[in-house]
Formats: structure tokens, sequence, C-alpha cells
């Protein structure tokens, strides 16, 4: 115990160190109930990833679940101690109102159906943590914004980097000065899918195809790493609409954001390649990390060359779900906007949809 509570207290003053040197709002503990987290959809990152992380948070924990498979819930609802009043399917997802147990909706589902649950939560009186990318559309995003506010409650976005110690210190060096005035800015991210039915091949469901999915990981880097939002945009797309798993969607796309500062910034996402990079070049030198933004095993240098490997210091969180998910627990308990909130997912869509256009109408396109 002696050492969990050392360990706890070097994450806390770890975190709040470097996110205050990022300008961003440092929590205070409070001795509060830990809110209840509703997890909707039971599929690979749901139930594989979110849903064990709880056991490491501090401020949050698991009451309820929402599942069109009835006996696949009542299984991982006895294994995580959550009782069968506290299931919903689909039909009945609005009577999680009448449950005081929840404060805060998760939804983990296609993107297609994002818009749908978080305004119906935000209805619910529920607060919402959507995953990325916040929808298929910037008029759904600009909705889910409008829902959350009307009903007075809280909208964050699933953007876990935002809380992975290897981005939190690469960011922390790029403000420092540490690798001189930023030039220039590079990232690619890709994997090589699969199975051509899978959901995030259906364009209906998931509003497009590896820029919607792994690219989103390039774009929202471009910007955090740089601390600026982009003026203009021009892309390229390059697929095989002979290969079945790209009949709705794009495989390669390749983009270019120009900065106000006049950093450039070059990105890549995929479907048919493994790729997991991110790189600051600087006038006085560079920050690489690759990987940067896996679940684990990131790397982070810092210097002319990769010479010099950087350990960063703890997150703040056991990992970097545990603070995504405390960090909207504290956010409600000391009524604080999320420093990913719906207005971050907003701006990446809208991105995505001039990088789109781009790549559809073969030009370079300003941003107002």
């Amino acid at each position: 115990m002696i050492d969990m509570n050392r360990r706890g207290l070097a994450i806390a003053a770890g975190s709040a160190i470097t996110m205050a040197a990022m300008g961003l709002p440092v929590m205070a503990a409070t001795p509060e109930r830990k809110l209840g987290y509703a997890i909707v959809g039971l599929g690979g990152y749901g139930l594989g990833v979110i849903i064990p992380q709880f056991k490491n948070c501090q401020h949050s924990k698991l009451v309820a679940l929402v599942s069109g498979d009835p006996l696949k819930a009542k299984k991982v609802a006895a294994e995580y101690g959550v009782p069968e009043r506290s299931i919903y399917n689909y039909q009945n997802f609005d009577a999680i109102k009448d449950n005081p147990d929840i404060d805060i909706v998760y939804v983990c589902l296609p993107v297609s159906m994002h818009a749908e649950y978080t305004i119906r939560a935000a209805a619910a009186g529920k607060h919402v943590m959507c995953e990325k990318p916040m929808a298929v559309s910037s008029a759904e995003c600009e909705a889910m914004i409008a829902a959350c506010k009307k009903a007075g409650k809280k909208l964050m976005i699933g953007y876990r980097c935002h809380f992975e110690p290897h981005n939190l210190e690469a960011i922390r060096l790029a403000r420092s000065g540490a690798i001189g005035k930023l030039r220039y800015f590079r990232s690619e991210h890709g994997f090589t899918t699969g199975n051509p039915n899978a959901w995030r091949l259906k364009k209906a469901m998931s509003g497009g195809g590896s820029l919607m999915d792994i690219g989103i990981y390039a774009l929202n880097a471009a910007r955090y790493m740089t601390g600026e939002e982009p003026v203009a945009v021009y892309a390229k797309e390059t697929t095989d609409r002979n290969d079945p798993r790209f009949r709705e969607v794009e495989d390669m796309i390749e983009f270019q954001l120009e900065f106000p500062s006049g950093v450039i910034g070059s990105c890549m996402s995929m479907y048919s390649a493994n790729q997991n990079h991110i790189l600051l070049m600087g006038d006085k030198g560079r920050i690489d990390m690759e990987p940067g933004t896996r679940y684990d095993g990131n790397k982070l240098w810092v210097g002319q060359d990769r010479s010099t490997q950087v350990t960063p210091p703890p997150g703040p969180g056991l990992t970097q779900w545990a603070a995504q998910l405390d960090h909207l627990s504290q956010c409600v308990i000391n009524n604080r906007e999320p420093i990913v909130a719906g207005e971050e997912g907003l701006r990446d869509i809208r991105l995505i949809e001039a990088i789109y256009r781009s790549a559809r109408e073969q030009k370079r396109i300003a941003l107002v």
C-alpha cells in the first residue's frame, strides 16, 4: 500500500507539472464518490480496452452497460460487478435517465452512431464521453455540442494521447524551445486492415476510410504539437478500388497543413501499411517519436538525431485511459471544461472535410 501511495503521489506530481506547463487545468483531488460510467458498445474498444481500465481509476467506476447482445452483456456484467438492472439495450437506452448511479455515458460505437447516442445521453441528463472521430460530419458534431449545452452537461472526446506521457513530454519540449523554432512537422499513421466486411470499411458507418480512423491521430497531433490551427490544406488520395477492402472508403491519403507561423505539416494515413511516427523539426534539433501514439511501447528522442532517448515523467494517471476517464469525472466534480471538449472533435472533423474536399477537387483549400 505504501508503494502504491508513493506511486500515486509521483503520478499526481508529474501530471500537475506537465499539464501546468502546457497551460492545461490542474484538477484538485476531491473526496467525493467515484463517478459512474455507462459503457455504450461492447466491441473491441469498449470491452477490450476501456472497461478493464476502471481498476486504474481514482475518480471513476463502471456502473452500467449498453449492448445489443444480452448474453454478452450479462457475462460482462457478472465479470465486472455490474448489477443486471443496470444492463440496457439500444431500445430502452433512454431509461438510463432513471438510474442515479450513471453520471457519464461513454459512447464506444461505430462513428455513424456517435451523434444519436450522445444526444440521447444528454437528453437523459448524463454527461458524455464520445470516442473519436466525433461524428461523420461537422453538422452532427455541432448538434452534439448543442444538445449537451442545452442539457447543461459536459461533452468530452476520447483523445487518449492528450493524457499519454510521451506525447505530453514532446509537447513540453517543443514549447520549451528544446529544438529551437519549429519549422516542420511530419506524421504517418497506418495499419493493414483485413476483413473487407468490417464496419470501418463501410462508409455509411465510418464516415470515411483511413483518415477518419487512424489518420485522425496524425491530424490531431499536428495541432497539439504545434499549438496552432491550420490555415490551409492540400491533399491527395491513392486507393486501389479493385481491392475489395476499398470499394467504399479510401486507403492512403496524404495531406499537407499550412500553419500561421509558417510551420508546414506533412501527414499520411493508410489502411495498407503499418506505421506510427511523429517528427518535429526545429532550427536547433528534432523531436522524434516512433511509435508515437500506440497503446504501449511509445518511444521519444530529442536532439539532432536519435542518440538521446527521453524517458518521460509519469502521466496524469496510471494509464492514459484511466487519466482520460478521471479527467472527465474531475471536470464534472469541479465544473470545469475538459481539455478535449466537443469543440476539439468538431475542429478535427471540419479539417477532415476540407482534406477530403482538397483530395476530391485536387486543389489547395484555404480555411476560414
